[in-house]
């Protein structure tokens, strides 16, 4: 697996992520990485016909968190080599069969393709711990999470008025928490009692609209190998269920 870092910063984290994922996989692209400047650049990937490009922040390059986001890529560029229906499904073609003759908002449509990230990120990650460990994921899903969601007030005075997610969009964040619990679920990462769990509750409290366990349960029983047309109608069906409404199949 050929890996060449583009810009000056620290190289390590992408050379013990690529010792850790060929423990099982290989990629037959060569991957470029390119240490960007913004610290608030979104770790990403990029693929094109005679390579792959990792785009990290020196920032994110430099944390605790730097191999497992780089392995998490490595991941998605195998599925994306692989053709997995995952990761070569077209968003918009599903938006379009799931929202003919629909208005949706424009946030619940942003909504829709984080959900399709979700499903993304859900089979990159099935390589991801396959061949690591999952601490430092589970420790930045209950972060992330937290930050979300505030505490829940012991005795509110008003429950109607009362939001535990005042700054996050409390519909998007109760789906983001079914995605962190149906992630760490399918690879057994947490007991019962994991705090992980008391904040997807609060998650799930603030958007009753939204159905936290079919959620979860879309995005933790996934089909490990599915075809192209299943997958379609997965994702069809999870951006029906987050909007509201019905159509036909989407074939």
């Amino acid at each position: 697996m050929d890996i060449r870092v583009h810009g000056p910063g620290p190289t390590s984290p992408f050379l013990s992520a690529r010792d850790l994922f060929e423990t099982e996989h290989d990629l037959s692209l060569p991957v470029h990485v390119q240490l960007r400047d913004d610290p608030d650049e979104r770790t990403w990937a990029g693929h094109y016909d005679d390579r792959h490009v990792l785009n990290i922040s020196r920032q994110a390059a430099s944390s605790a968190m730097a191999r497992e986001l780089a392995l998490h890529e490595f991941a998605h560029m195998a599925r994306h080599e692989q053709d997995h229906p995952s990761h070569t499904q077209s968003t918009e073609e599903v938006l379009y069969l799931a929202l003919a003759g629909k208005s949706v908002e424009r946030r619940k449509l942003s909504h829709c393709y984080q959900i399709a990230n979700h499903m993304k990120d859900i089979y990159a990650d099935d390589i991801t711990l396959a061949v690591g460990p999952g601490e430092k994921l589970l420790s930045f899903l209950e972060s992330s999470l937290a930050m979300a969601v505030a505490d829940r007030p012991e005795m509110p005075t008003r429950p109607e008025f009362e939001r535990l997610s005042p700054t996050a969009d409390p519909e998007i964040t109760a789906v983001n928490a079914a995605f962190a619990i149906a992630l760490t679920e399918r690879h057994d990462l947490v007991d019962g009692d994991h705090r992980l769990y008391d904040l997807a509750h609060a998650a799930a409290m603030d958007a009753p609209q939204v159905d936290f366990q079919g959620f979860k349960r879309r995005f933790r029983e996934l089909a490990r190998d599915p075809d192209s047309s299943s997958y379609r109608q997965v994702l069809v069906d999870a951006t029906r269920a987050y909007v509201g409404g019905s159509g036909p199949a989407a074939d």
